[in-house]
């Protein structure tokens, strides 16, 4: 009797799954899978609000990810001429870096104990060098930044160049601004045009 009963479940899955692809389940299913790894600008801009508001970006700027990962909130742009990617983070209650650390002379120190806070690491830097301070327009406000050259280990790229900056909301949110390219292609009005738009 249980070998019968075995035997029409499986017949009833089987005819199942069998109606469920017939009636175009499997694009359906394919769809939803692909929304969900590939959503559209929409959809991006809809879980950056977390972050800051990117509605007014060019359309030279691409949002590639809006994601919340390990208790950070974080939005990554691309320019898509160039290649270069802009990155805010949200850190939440756990400051990565302030003003008064870019302000400081010892700001290099404060740059790589910054980047050693962060956890399981894809990414680390070496040779980190600041080679020039200023300010640009970002959630409003003019705000501190400090450019660098790094050399990247565990990625193909080699040697970078960016620029790190840190804003308070006007809720007084801690916000980390990035912007970073191969060393020969980093654009500083690129970064600057990106974060000036960011509300």
């Amino acid at each position: 009797m249980g070998c019968i009963k075995n035997i029409f479940r499986a017949l009833f899955i089987t005819l199942a799954v069998v109606g469920f692809l017939s009636i175009g389940g499997k694009e359906l299913l394919g769809s939803m899978i692909n929304n969900y790894f590939n959503p559209s600008q929409e959809v991006m801009l809809e879980r950056a609000k977390k972050v800051g508001d990117f509605s007014l970006i060019d359309d030279e700027f691409e949002l590639e990810k809006a994601a919340g990962i390990m208790g950070y909130n974080a939005v990554v742009a691309e320019h898509k001429a160039s290649g270069q990617k802009m990155l805010v983070v949200d850190s939440g209650n756990k400051e990565l870096i302030s003003a008064q650390d870019l302000a400081s002379d010892d700001v290099e120190e404060r740059l790589k104990k910054s980047v050693s806070k962060i956890k399981y690491q894809a990414v680390s830097l070496d040779d980190l060098k600041v080679t020039k301070r200023g300010t640009m327009l970002s959630y409003g406000k003019q705000i501190p930044y400090v450019r660098f050259e790094a050399k990247v280990k565990k990625l193909p790229i080699g040697d970078v160049s960016g620029i790190i900056s840190t804003v308070d909301t006007k809720n007084g949110e801690p916000r980390v601004l990035i912007s970073v390219n191969e060393k020969s292609k980093y654009s500083q009005l690129i970064s600057e045009e990106f974060f000036k738009q960011i509300k």
